[in-house]
């Protein structure tokens, strides 16, 4: 393998006039590849060029040693349809040194529920490793990035977190687990305003009318309701990379059969392990628009995607391992219609990989003009999706390395 400076004196060579040759002019086509191989060869050599795996969420932030110096650069590799959510990008970097959380009206400086509840734009962080367990729900306000990376962050053992009527959320490398309901109590959304809250469902995270939101690299597991619900007019929403395992419901996306303004809708589920201890509702749909790109589903009980009142589905590029179990081998489920109404719900398969006897019933007229608002990213093979989710859940990030 050419060093540096025999690659240097090649190109002198190449480039220094010979006043007598006996030899003939090289190709200059021959001449440019043989450069660029050299000067490929010797980054290989340093070490360039090895970090891409085909997940484009990671491959724009995790090859960089100083991702926690440009922390707020993750904003900008967001994809799918939550992929303009900046979070707090656009604000100050604010560390959270306290994991306490004793009184949910005024929460004190240093905590994490003092800084979500702000109204300029935080871009939140931790200063070491913690678990916080919320005395009420974690009620955000908009502009908001949490942001795991470097620290090993629970969010456990109490209610979790609320995103209602807010915008631009990001929600990166959390564990978030055993997530119980909360209220029956006051809780501040803002600084200027709180409020009576009334028993919540006890989900991990909670998107209730809220858009622009992503939830990427936790590790979500044993709540009490769903790990992550998106209902009430909820849209532009991406949930990437996440590792879920153990439970029952996983992901409801649609209020009711009856609330038509989940029509529009519309969500993006890509690079996610789908793991061990689930049963169903990975997602559940209702009424809008869902692409399921790229996911990797390793363990269901019931079934692993399902949904009513006329949801477009849009199924690329996933990997379903059914369970031995004979009648759980299904992949869909058509909740709530006869077959006469089902069957015109365009719900469709394209390059997945079905193992162990998985199969999916797709509905609908098929057409591709169908599913254009259900189509967010490109998707990539199926055979990739062991490389494309091998890193999915919150992530072992240490400073002065690669994440």
């Amino acid at each position: 393998m050419p060093s540096p400076s025999l690659t240097l004196l090649f190109l002198l060579c190449l480039l220094t006039p010979s006043l007598i040759s006996s030899r003939p002019l090289q190709d200059p086509d021959f001449v440019v590849q043989e450069v660029h191989r050299a000067i490929n060869d010797t980054r290989r050599d340093l070490g360039y060029l090895s970090c891409g795996t085909g997940n484009p969420i990671d491959d724009c932030w995790r090859c960089d040693p100083n991702w926690e110096k440009n922390r707020q650069r993750l904003a900008d590799c967001a994809i799918g349809f939550g992929k303009s959510a900046v979070g707090g990008r656009d604000g100050q970097i604010y560390v959270v040194t306290d994991p306490s959380d004793n009184d949910a009206v005024n929460p004190k400086p240093g905590t994490l529920r003092y800084a979500v509840i702000q109204d300029e734009p935080l871009w939140i962080i931790f200063a070491r490793d913690m678990t916080i367990k919320l005395k009420e729900e974690l009620i955000m306000n908009s502009f908001k990035t949490i942001d795991g990376r470097g620290a090993s962050v629970h969010i456990a053992g109490g209610p979790c977190i609320t995103i209602q009527y807010v915008t631009n959320i990001i929600i990166h490398g959390l564990n978030i687990h055993d997530c119980k309901p909360g209220g029956n109590a006051m809780v501040r959304s803002s600084p200027r305003h709180y409020g009576f809250r009334t028993i919540s469902d006890g989900d991990g995270v909670s998107i209730f009318g809220g858009s622009h939101v992503w939830v990427d690299h936790c590790s979500l597991s044993n709540c009490k309701d769903g790990l992550i619900d998106a209902i009430e007019g909820s849209t532009a929403i991406t949930i990437s990379n996440n590792y879920m395992t153990h439970h029952d419901k996983v992901m409801l996306l649609g209020h009711s059969d009856s609330y038509t303004q989940d029509k529009n809708m519309q969500v993006t589920i890509a690079f996610n392990h789908f793991g061990e201890g689930l049963v169903q509702r990975m997602p559940r749909c209702r009424h809008g628009y869902f692409h399921v790109v790229n996911n990797d589903y390793t363990h269901w009980e019931m079934y692993a995607i399902g949904g009513s009142a006329d949801p477009t589905i849009n199924s690329q590029g996933n990997r379903f391992v059914a369970p031995n179990t004979q009648f759980s081998k299904e992949v869909t489920k058509h909740e709530d219609a006869p077959i006469s109404e089902w069957k015109n719900w365009n719900w469709r398969s394209e390059g997945d990989l079905l193992m162990n006897g998985a199969f999916f019933t797709p509905s609908g007229a098929g057409a591709s003009s169908s599913y254009a608002k259900a189509s967010s990213l490109g998707a990539r093979p199926s055979s990739l999706v062991a490389t494309l989710t091998g890193s999915a859940g919150s992530l072992n990030c240490r400073k002065g390395s690669r994440c």
